[in-house]
């Protein structure tokens, strides 16, 4: 899977699981923030989180 590929299919993830604004963070970012949610953790505050 691409690059390109990969960051689409994690901001479709992160649509899904309610974190909005996804479309302004980086992979990393997309993926702390899942990882967060997945955790039971908001969404509001797991994107906040993983913009710090």
């Amino acid at each position: 899977m691409g690059d390109r590929e990969q960051l689409h299919d994690l901001r479709q993830q992160a649509h899904v699981a309610g974190i909005e604004g996804n479309s302004k963070m980086t992979e990393a970012q997309l993926r702390e923030a899942l990882r967060a949610v997945g955790k039971g953790e908001q969404s509001p505050r797991a994107r906040h989180e993983a913009k710090r």
